[in-house]
């Protein structure tokens, strides 16, 4: 029997849930949260995106250099919530079967069987899924986007909650293919967890010193928790200008003179989301445009594929998408802010 650590146990006062779905959703997530934080020192804002990215029900790609804690994060993330959990190590021979499955024949029955494959978890941890080819990184599209797979004209549904969450090393490391396109755009959001600072990181010479902090981690939360806990952000309220500035945002990427491939509609339903999941943490019941500017550079600049002429001249996609905020109009809070936020 699995045992459920109080969040006393995890640092601080316990979390108290408040009446409805929004103070629970709050309780739950910062038990999640309080026990991510225990594996990764110093990064809260990249454990709040992960948390996001998993009650938004999308997929969260990791990328930075080798060394600075990807795989933990992935693995504290799946060990905080009581679910079945799946690695696939991405490697230059892994085969699209080993992801998705493969049919055998049974000699007894005298007909073919079905063995799925590691994608038939409810988090499914992609380590470096830039190092195997193009080919097999495809294998995870149909999971990704409609969470199921199809194999010799049948179509297996995947487990509910299901989330990818797959690492990756930066394009200019040795043995590395890029993601095809189509693969990036399934991605809800891609973070860089970066170095630490110098105390964050003597305090995890004294924590990862002598065992892995990963050993002592527990379940937080039940799958079905996680479960209603999305059903609850999907009640979230979004106003039409908020909705509108979402679209125009999204829009502008497609028209910026920088970017020959822009965000696509699925990206404007990723933004959506995500700002939903944002602002349901933040135990309000309403989308703000803070929500959507806190999240656009992680929602979209992933997607965005910059000029040869912007890349000459050193422009990232993160810029790109800083200043298409920076020039968007925002819609007026004096019509609907805070006095009416049913408006919103």
């Amino acid at each position: 029997m699995t045992t459920y650590e109080d969040p006393a146990s995890l640092g601080g006062s316990p979390s108290r849930a408040k009446p409805g779905p929004g103070g629970e959703l709050t309780a739950t997530a910062e038990r999640v949260r309080r026990s991510v934080e225990r594996v990764i020192e110093g990064k809260p804002e990249v454990v709040r995106l992960a948390l996001t990215v998993l009650l938004a029900e999308g997929h969260l790609l990791i990328e930075d250099v080798p060394g600075v804690g990807k795989t933990m994060l992935a693995k504290a993330l799946a060990r905080s919530v009581d679910c079945s959990v799946r690695r696939i190590q991405f490697t230059p021979d892994l085969l699209p079967s080993d992801i998705t499955g493969v049919s055998v024949f049974d000699q007894r029955q005298r007909d073919f069987e079905f063995k799925p494959g590691a994608v038939f978890a409810q988090i499914v941890i992609g380590d470096e899924i830039n190092r195997a080819s193009p080919k097999t990184q495809s294998a995870l599209l149909e999971a990704m986007e409609e969470r199921q797979v199809t194999m010799d004209g049948r179509t297996y549904a995947l487990p509910s909650p299901f989330m990818v969450v797959a690492t990756q090393n930066p394009l200019e490391m040795e043995g590395t293919y890029p993601l095809p396109e189509a693969q990036r755009d399934r991605f809800m959001a891609r973070v860089s967890i970066g170095y630490p600072s110098p105390e964050a990181e003597l305090q995890m010479l004294d924590v990862h010193g002598g065992t892995s902090p990963l050993d002592d981690l527990h379940p937080v939360a039940h799958a079905h928790e996680i479960v209603q806990l999305v059903d609850a952000v999907r009640t979230v309220h979004m106003a039409e200008p908020v909705r509108r500035y979402a679209v125009e945002l999204v829009a502008a990427t497609r028209t910026h003179p920088d970017l020959r491939l822009g965000a696509s509609p699925r990206a404007t339903l990723h933004l959506l989301r995500a700002a939903k999941a944002a602002a349901a943490l933040a135990g309000r019941e309403y989308v703000l445009p803070d929500d959507l500017q806190s999240l656009a550079v992680a929602v979209l600049a992933h997607r965005l594929l910059p000029t040869a002429q912007a890349q000459l001249n050193r422009r990232s996609a993160e810029q790109v998408v800083l200043e298409i905020l920076h020039h968007t109009p925002v819609p007026d809070p004096s019509a609907q802010w805070p006095s009416a936020p049913r408006g919103y």
